[in-house]
């Protein structure tokens, strides 16, 4: 979490500083809400919650059926029974996020009503926060591309941080991207992002400032959430897990040389066994199951699965060698909400450490022992797992790994 909070020297700015506090836990709940919400969104196209439908001969556009939407959030875990399933949509409706089609319905109701995303209408308000929301939402998606070098771990003042950004190149960036025309604009949107919590000095002690001071994105607008998320009153930012690439976090210097790979979950619904798209960022150890406490506690992960299932050591040439053992596989996975479900280790080839028996991935046909390929076309052999784990967790939501798998195992 962030070190030295408001930082000030003294007590006679602490009712400003408790209104600004509250102000910058509103904005990041309003985003999270936000986020959440569209995930939720997408996946409800994707599996056709959402479509077209008629009522008295009138057609209602990219619309979904509340009681059925409750089912829907059941039977995927996503709320427990039927009541804390129409708390959760109650959120999104809160926060105007979703609405009914007629507006005629201002409570979220478990009946055949239809409701619509303010998003799929246009209705959706643009005020300040969300404008600024939206615009940091695509500058961390452009700076997650493969090809972007701009956040890396950095030291500062004797700590190192990870995933950090310059001031002075970050503003580089945004003009050469066209996202400002001169970097005097491009500083002034640095400043708004900063106000409205989306970019922070790594140890929360500086403003924005056209220099080589460090700043991080305070948000990981990628990690997938779960709606049971939105009932929980706490700062969004305490549910920042330390596999979260970009929370505001010092890179840790005690990790007992173990990775990621650890779901740490907000709710008892979460599976314990963890997903790729949890992983990844971890910068050093060794990789395996980890499980955690259901709840958000600072006690250290429970290892599972710490030693590696491969038999003996395999060399990349071995794999390649024609007439060797090994067919090959390829299989698309899609995720779900708590990731793809399988956990990836070792180096030049990686292997499949873990899969999860009920997630994606074992649906898919993976298995462990299997060794990587290539991922979306990517050949991977002669990297390390840190390497495809951050390439998957930057990628699309489905991905397509090709798998050597030893005949005799």
């Amino acid at each position: 979490m962030e070190e030295g909070g408001s930082g000030g020297s003294g007590g006679s700015d602490s009712s400003t500083s408790g209104s600004g506090g509250a102000q910058q836990r509103e904005l990041e709940r309003m985003a999270e809400v936000l986020v959440t919400g569209e995930q939720l969104r997408l996946r409800l196209h994707e599996e056709k919650v959402i479509k077209d439908r008629r009522h008295h001969l009138k057609t209602y556009p990219n619309c979904f059926v509340a009681k059925e939407l409750i089912d829907w959030l059941i039977e995927h875990k996503e709320a427990s029974d039927r009541e804390t399933a129409i708390k959760l949509m109650q959120k999104l409706a809160d926060r105007g996020i979703i609405h009914h089609v007629c507006d005629e319905h201002k409570e979220f109701k478990d009946v055949k009503l239809f409701y619509r995303f303010r998003k799929d209408d246009g209705t959706f308000p643009l005020d300040n926060e969300v404008k600024a929301f939206m615009r940091g939402q695509r500058l961390y998606e452009k700076l997650m591309s493969p090809e972007n070098t701009l956040l890396q771990a950095r030291e500062e003042e004797g700590v190192k941080y990870e995933r950090t950004f310059m001031a002075s190149e970050f503003l580089d960036w945004l003009v050469q991207e066209g996202e400002a025309t001169t970097r005097k604009e491009a500083e002034q949107l640095c400043h708004r992002l900063m106000e409205h919590g989306i970019i922070q000095h790594v140890s929360n002690k500086h403003p924005f400032v056209d220099s080589n001071l460090l700043y991080q994105f305070r948000m990981n607008f990628r990690r997938r959430r779960r709606l049971m998320e939105l009932l929980n009153e706490k700062s969004p930012s305490s549910q920042e897990t330390h596999d979260s690439p970009f929370c505001l976090r010092k890179q840790s210097h005690d990790n007992r040389k173990s990775t990621s790979f650890m779901s740490v979950s907000p709710s008892k619904e979460i599976k314990i066994v963890s997903a790729v798209r949890r992983s990844s960022m971890s910068s050093c150890g060794s990789s395996g199951y980890f499980s955690s406490s259901p709840t958000l506690s600072s006690s250290p992960p429970v290892l599972c699965n710490p030693k590696s299932v491969l038999k003996r050591p395999v060399t990349s040439e071995e794999l390649l060698t024609p007439g060797a053992p090994y067919a090959r596989k390829t299989f698309t996975i899609v995720g779900d909400a708590v990731g793809w479900g399988f956990v990836v280790r070792g180096s030049k080839p990686c292997h499949i450490q873990a899969v999860d028996p009920s997630g994606p991935a074992a649906a898919a046909g993976m298995k462990v022992c299997q060794f990587v390929v290539s991922v979306n076309g990517l050949n991977v052999l002669h990297v390390d797992y840190r390497t495809v784990s951050n390439l998957i967790l930057t990628g699309p939501r489905t991905i397509v790994m090709e798998v050597m798998e030893e005949l005799e195992c």
